[in-house]
């Protein structure tokens, strides 16, 4: 699918990433695509794989040119071509900004103007909303005072946006509900640690926000890195929520007030979890899960599962232990 929000420049080969990479030119020297995730990645794309969570879906994985390091290079099956890095993030950062140029530019939309209500269907609006160019809005929408919507994002139909909304490189499905102070789509907070000082890594990903959705007052959510960061169907966020790139949250899911969820981890369906609960990176969470408030998940937990404490462990067990 063509990104709506990153112009992706074309014609790059194989001899330009390696070349971008401090690595030798080959003969053999293919048009590459695009850069995506494993999971997403076609024979025509490259990817990356850097951590052993992510074995499954490598194996499973169409691509035909992969970056790894030494440590994982028996792990790559044969029919892959493998460019070997010391240091596989920044590689994926200069790959990267080689396909989009513009990704690590986080500047405020310069073509935002103040919204045409007459322009779409039955819409409502305050004061000094701002949206920018092929911006879509479904009929019987609201828009309170002081939003910005940026360019290209869409919204669907029934939908009501409050008060200093900021969205950008975003898509929100119908009858959803993005309460005040909210910023949606902004850059996530990824970067390498130097001796020169930190590297901002490329976001080129969006936010997704499926039906029947409430996202509530001051939440922040971060697009994706090179995957989008998606919110499923009939979810409720309580107020102050983070939500940082590619995190993937499942339908019917209830997270209340001051949760924080690390990058890459993924929720189930019908989650609930308590307020100040913290969720580390690249974990997946199960279906019909229970997190107790002031929890702190550091590895995967199953489906019908109820946890709670720091490190969040089977509720029983939590509460034998602190009798």
């Amino acid at each position: 699918m063509t990104n709506q929000f990153y112009k992706k420049k074309n014609g790059i080969k194989l001899n330009d990433i390696l070349l971008e990479l401090g690595k030798n030119k080959q003969k053999f020297n293919p048009v590459i695509k695009d850069i995506k995730e494993l999971e997403t990645a076609t024979k025509f794309d490259i990817t990356f794989f850097n951590s052993i969570n992510y074995l499954n879906i490598l194996k499973v994985s169409k691509t035909q040119t992969i970056i790894t390091n030494k440590k994982f290079l028996h792990l790559i099956p044969k029919k892959i071509k493998v460019i070997e890095v010391s240091n596989v993030l920044l590689s994926v950062y200069k790959i990267t900004s080689l396909f989009y140029p513009d990704s690590l530019k986080e500047n405020y939309d310069t073509e935002v103007s103040i919204i045409e209500n007459k322009k779409y269907k039955k819409l409502k609006v305050g004061k000094n909303v701002l949206v920018g160019k092929n911006v879509n809005i479904g009929k019987n929408c609201t828009i309170g005072h002081n939003t910005i919507i940026e360019s290209n994002v869409e919204i669907g139909e029934n939908c009501n946006i409050g008060c200093n909304v900021i969205l950008k490189n975003t898509i929100v499905g119908n009858n959803t509900n993005i309460l005040d102070g909210s910023v949606v789509g902004k850059k996530g907070f990824g970067f390498f640690p130097s001796k020169k000082g930190n590297i901002r890594y490329p976001h080129i990903g969006s936010v997704i926000i499926g039906n029947n959705v409430e996202i509530g007052c001051n939440n922040t959510i971060d697009r994706g890195s090179l995957s989008n960061t998606i919110i499923g169907d009939g979810t409720f966020l309580d107020n102050q929520v983070h939500i940082a790139h590619n995190v993937k949250i499942g339908k019917n899911c209830i997270i209340t007030g001051q949760v924080g969820f690390a990058g890459s981890s993924s929720i189930g369906n019908n989650v609930l979890i308590g307020g100040q609960a913290g969720i580390s990176g690249h974990l997946k969470v199960g279906d019909n899960v229970q997190i107790g408030g002031g929890s702190g998940v550091i590895k995967n937990i199953p489906s019908n599962t109820k946890v709670m404490g720091y490190p969040a462990k089977n509720i029983r067990k939590f509460l034998r232990e602190s009798r």
